[in-house]
């Protein structure tokens, strides 16, 4: 799954990522994020109001960033380039650190939004408590300048999406082909046609995706809780915890941790349960392929109990999805309302307002959403939970491990020309 398209050895690869990675990261905010002024970069001073608009994404800060991240992947890459070729290098590395990179500036544009709502709300407060005089020409200003803030971000998505789609498709060909360079070896294992042709890439789409939420969870995790900090200076206590230290983001870490351990709880038979459903499947399409070309298979009574077969497991999966999907149901949608909730001592005692409590909403939804990470993300997780176990006892055979615990366990049927034996 990994080996035929990220560098060799696997564990090496992306240990050096994350140490490489934390390197990097901690050359930058112990200085090196001011390095940039010794190029001759115009950085703003100190005490200069903050940009507010698309000429934010090439002040002196963000280019010198885009300099430093480019020195920094083009010497990581070079080196394994170097010690340890791969045939698809190109795609793995470089294209993950563009992924990467997309990911981090998608981020800085949520960042700029939030720091858009606070004057912009305030003005709205101003113009109808008719506290100072507001011209429409000042809301247009406003609205102008997130306009080109979305704009810039329309245009790196679409750009993004479709790089994306090939490099989820250069995975499954290396996937292709290394598992078809094996496939005398492979092909008596259940549903190995299936795993080849489909599991590939519902593993690389999958991985992809959540790969990137889960860096997009930790870069804004980065970026937001300096901000909700910041924000929430007026703020000294929440509801339930009373008086803490950084109170919304001690109440985010703690909600989203419940709501985390939770549906974890909850779901735990789900990763098992699909990959049942996809053997008994698998056997069923064999039998329907079979009876393409000989008349003796995919008899009525056969093909019957193939499919009571597959019904049995999907209402067995139907019944655990229905409390797991009342459990999620219900954390959300108390989510939705609870940093309302969290934030009603401070607006009934007028130490906000309405700007400030917009990009406080804003910021501690984005850090309650980081931390709920494998909330969000439940029930993919368990879909490709499924598809690796699948995918893990081709990986057995090639390199003679122990197949996985699901395909050691005895076949609910097994078919034969006369029918199905249980």
């Amino acid at each position: 799954m990994f080996h035929s398209f990220f560098p060799n050895p696997i564990r090496l690869f992306f240990s050096s990522v994350v140490l490489w990675g934390a390197i990097a990261i901690g050359v930058w905010y112990g200085g090196g994020s001011e390095w940039g002024r010794a190029i001759g970069l115009a950085y703003p001073a100190p005490d200069a109001p903050p940009l507010i608009g698309p000429e934010l994404f090439i002040s002196g800060p963000f280019v010198w960033f885009y300099i430093y991240y480019a020195v920094s992947v083009g010497l990581f890459a070079g080196a394994w380039m170097t010690l340890k070729p791969h045939p698809w290098q190109w795609w793995s590395i470089l294209g993950s650190a563009f992924i990467l990179f997309v990911t981090y500036f998608s981020v800085q544009v949520s960042v700029a939004i939030n720091a858009w709502y606070g004057p912009f709300y305030n003005l709205l407060q101003d113009a109808m408590a008719k506290t100072r005089p507001v011209t429409a020409w000042e809301a247009y200003g406003y609205l102008i300048s997130i306009s080109g803030i979305l704009a810039i971000y329309i245009a790196v998505y679409v750009v993004v999406r479709f790089f994306v789609s090939h490099y989820i498709f250069r995975w499954r060909t290396a996937m292709n082909d290394f598992y078809m360079s094996h496939w005398p070896r492979l092909r008596h294992i259940e549903g190995a046609s299936q795993r080849v042709q489909d599991d590939t890439m519902r593993f690389a789409t999958i991985t992809e995706g959540l790969g990137v939420s889960f860096v997009d969870a930790i870069m804004t995790l980065i970026a937001f809780l300096p901000v909700l900090v910041k924000l929430s200076a007026p703020i000294t206590e929440v509801p339930l915890l009373g008086e803490v230290p950084q109170p919304l983001v001690t109440i985010a870490i703690l909600w989203s941790a419940l709501g985390t351990g939770f549906l974890a709880l909850v779901g735990i038979k789900l990763p098992g349960l699909h990959f049942r459903n996809q053997r008994v499947e698998a056997a069923y399409r064999k039998e329907l392929v079979y009876g393409e070309d000989h008349a003796d298979r995919a008899q009525p009574p056969t093909v019957k109990e193939l499919f009571d077969l597959v019904r049995r497991n999907y209402f067995r999966l139907y019944f655990h999805y229905a409390y797991f999907n009342v459990a999620r149901s219900a954390y959300l949608q108390t989510d939705n309302i609870f940093p309302f909730f969290v934030l009603v001592p401070a607006v009934v005692t007028a130490k906000i307002t309405l700007g400030p409590f917009q990009q406080i909403l804003n910021a501690f939804g984005q850090v309650r959403d980081s931390f709920q990470f494998l909330v969000n993300s439940w029930t993919t997780i368990v879909e490709l939970l499924s598809i690796f176990k699948r995918l893990r006892a081709f990986e057995a055979v090639i390199y003679g491990g122990d197949l996985p615990s699901q395909d050691k366990e005895e076949p609910e049927a097994e078919v034969t020309a006369e029918g199905v034996s249980v």
